[in-house]
């Protein structure tokens, strides 16, 4: 069973499940060599892109980006 939460974060909804939220939103980061790990997972878009922003904020050459679970990268 799925409840749609009526609390507004980071201008969306989150998804819940009698399990807990749904964390559909991931951060991605890409090595210098084209390796990709798996950074978070966030319940929002918002939310996932501040991290994204942050980390990539700090001066290192690895990229970062927010993808949804099951939306492959382009």
């Amino acid at each position: 069973m799925e409840i749609l939460n009526g609390a507004r974060t980071g201008g969306g909804r989150s998804l819940m499940t009698e399990s807990g939220p749904v964390l559909a939103w991931l951060v991605i980061r890409q090595d210098d060599n084209g390796n990709r790990y798996r950074v978070g997972r966030y319940a929002t878009e918002d939310e996932a892109q501040k991290i994204a922003d942050s980390l990539d904020d700090r001066g290192h050459k690895q990229l970062y980006w927010v993808e949804r679970i099951g939306t492959p990268a382009l």
